[in-house]
């Protein structure tokens, strides 16, 4: 007798398939949920693996190397994802970011931004082609990534000083590399580039003020992330966040800063530039400063779950629909239903202490790695 083996790929979130209304309706560019946020940001995961063990989000301890990731007969294609996208962008998704995991890890992943970047708007217009990334393979694939379609990159980087940022990738990945790979960026014209920094009270935010000196008198953006508490393996603590507003008084005594408008609705960094005229930067505050209110992003897992929230506790199972032959129409409909009955604000709820709401049940949350930050 032979063991059935079971893939866990079904079964690590709560799932539904959603629902095909009986009247379908084709995309119309606006579409908004209960609190009339619009639909506008699609952020795909195109892998759950990484090569890095960044504490706050791929601990060590949980996703060793006998972790069983997601196998590759679960993960959407990317004629799939195209699909997918496609229909979000009728529904008026004018930007898109890949993400992971680590996305650059994801073969032939220029396939991808080539299929992507032929996409356009309903008023004509190409999407915002974005990738965020730990630059570890960057210096290889800048280049090709540029050349088949991407615009912009954004990279995680938690430290200048060597040792300390090899303690928090937990790879041993050294920080020149990193560098390097920003520089790579750069001469492909990918921009512009994006560095973004999470700040754990305690173990980097001593680096805060040398990230400032680095980046000052350059095109890159600097943009300091509360540790948040996404999924249920980092092992966050209240007291490990380093509100948004400390690390701005601490850049304002050696770098005097004034406050900017923001770009557009919906956007999570609140900027700031330097009075002298030598940079920006921006904090992101989903812990002290929700922005719950203005959210406009969808993000999809990489085996295809749409999910409302970064920290939401099911998602909705779009690639039952696309390989069970349901025509765009029908899975656009389901989309457009989903969304307009979206209500999600965690963290809204955590600030008054209800949390729990969300969902309306207190399961797992999603893993950062697995959706994307």
């Amino acid at each position: 007798m032979v063991d059935k083996v079971i893939p866990l790929a079904d079964h690590r979130y709560a799932s539904a398939v959603p629902l095909i209304p009986a009247n379908l309706a084709a995309p119309t560019g606006t579409l908004n949920d209960t609190l009339a946020r619009p639909l506008r940001d699609l952020r795909i995961s195109v892998t759950d693996r990484c090569n890095f063990r960044c504490g706050y989000c791929m601990p060590k301890a949980v996703f060793t190397p006998q972790y069983e990731f997601l196998p590759h007969s679960s993960l959407l294609t990317f004629e799939e994802i195209t699909r997918l996208a496609r229909l979000f962008v009728a529904h008026g998704v004018h930007k898109i970011r890949l993400t992971g995991g680590e996305p650059l890890l994801r073969k032939g992943i220029d396939q991808l931004v080539r299929q992507l970047s032929e996409l356009r708007t309903p008023e004509g217009q190409a999407v915002d082609l974005t990738l965020t990334t730990n630059a570890s393979l960057l210096v290889k694939k800048a280049q090709l990534l540029r050349d088949a379609g991407l615009q912009r990159i954004t990279v995680s980087l938690d430290a200048l000083d060597d040792a300390v940022f090899r303690r928090m990738n937990d790879a041993d990945f050294p920080v020149a590399d990193v560098l390097e790979g920003i520089e790579a960026a750069e001469r492909a014209g990918l921009g512009p580039i994006k560095v973004n920094m999470v700040v754990k009270r305690g173990t980097n935010d001593h680096e805060i003020l040398p990230m400032a000196a680095h980046f000052r008198h350059t095109k890159v953006t600097l943009r300091f992330i509360e540790y948040m508490d996404v999924g249920a393996t980092n092992g966050w603590r209240m007291d490990e966040v380093l509100p948004s507003a400390d690390v701005i008084a601490r850049i304002n005594d050696a770098y005097p800063l004034e406050r900017l408008d923001s770009n557009e609705r919906g956007e999570t960094a609140r900027r700031w530039r330097y009075r002298d005229g030598s940079g920006e930067i921006g904090v992101i505050s989903s812990v002290t400063q929700a922005f719950c209110r203005d959210c406009n992003r969808a993000r999809l897992s990489t085996e295809g779950k749409l999910f409302l929230c970064l920290f939401a506790t099911h998602g909705h199972d779009l690639r039952a629909l696309l390989r069970g032959g349901a025509t765009d129409l029908e899975i656009a409909s389901a989309i457009g239903l989903v969304w307009q009955r979206r209500g999600d604000r965690y963290s809204d709820l955590r600030a008054t202490g209800g949390e729990t709401a969300l969902d309306g049940a207190a399961p797992r949350r999603v893993e950062m790695h697995y959706i994307g930050g």
